[in-house]
């Protein structure tokens, strides 16, 4: 029996510090706020991590505060979605990487900003037990579809949804091969009621928070952490979150507690908590 922690983890993209952090006395750097994400690691544990908004500076600090922490982490290399994983644990057996076009059909305008809107695809396999699984992490289209909304682009639901519908088709292609259970996890900037939720369902995904037997945690785990400073976290209800984890093809009981590393340390490290499920196959 297998039993992992998987992470989504969205880091902020930013590698210099910011003059309002300055006047704060703070450090939003790749080099500080590096140093406290692998402490985050280092104290949840992670089997993998699906990271998104990462910077090549942010991952090589990531990576060297990692080592000189003796934990055993490798990296599977996606641009901004990049795949962070257990190499004692975990046997890497295939891979796929790709950038979400810049177009939607059917909509004017371009949908994937500086092109950082990606998705990384790993078939992993348990050393001690030699189950297979598909571990996906992305990052969807960032504006709203809301014309009240100061991000406003026309088509953006719809963007969204057709990223992860391309995500998915990719997905089915390893899950005929492979013959596993696969999992997503990501900012996918789409609440629950959103197109691409309901898309993902339609395609047999589903929520993590839904099936977890033991526990769910129920807030939506974000708070405003930018480029101006960072506030204290104000929960809603998890209708609301962006970031989500799917699942499917997983045998019953897979998922046994979805859940969140919500703590005062981590604000000033990122706008997004990392959520993680515990999973058992």
């Amino acid at each position: 029996m297998s039993r992992l922690r998987l992470m989504s983890n969205n880091q902020w993209k930013t590698d210099r510090n910011h003059p309002e952090w300055e006047k704060m006395g703070l450090d939003c750097s790749a080099a500080a706020r590096e140093a406290g994400f692998a402490e985050v690691y280092a104290l949840t544990a992670p089997d993998a991590v699906g990271l998104q908004e990462v910077s090549p500076l942010m991952i090589d600090e990531l990576m060297g505060n990692l080592q000189r922490m003796n934990l055993p982490y490798a990296l599977l290399w996606g641009r901004d979605t990049p795949v962070l994983y257990r190499m004692d644990k975990l046997e890497l057996v295939d891979s796929y990487h790709s950038l979400y076009p810049d177009e939607c059909p059917g909509f004017d305008g371009v949908f994937n900003n500086s092109r950082t809107k990606s998705f990384t695809i790993a078939v992993f396999r348990t050393k001690k037990d030699g189950n297979l699984f598909l571990f996906t992490t992305t990052h969807l289209w960032w504006k709203s579809s809301d014309p009240a909304s100061g991000y406003y682009q026309y088509g953006s639901d719809e963007a969204r949804a057709y990223q992860i519908g391309l995500v998915i088709e990719k997905i089915e292609e390893f899950q005929k091969k492979y013959g596993c259970p696969a999992v997503i996890v990501g900012d996918f900037n789409a609440d629950c009621d959103s197109l691409t939720m309901k898309y993902a369902l339609e395609q047999g995904f589903l929520d993590a928070h839904d099936i977890a037997v033991d526990y769910a945690e129920d807030t939506n785990g974000w708070h405003p952490c930018g480029n101006d400073g960072f506030k204290p976290y104000q929960p809603r209800q998890f209708r609301h979150s962006i970031d989500h984890i799917m699942v499917r093809n997983a045998p019953d009981g897979f998922v046994k507690r979805f859940d969140r590393y919500i703590a005062d340390s981590y604000l000033p490290l990122s706008d997004h908590f990392p959520l993680w499920i515990d999973v058992e196959f």
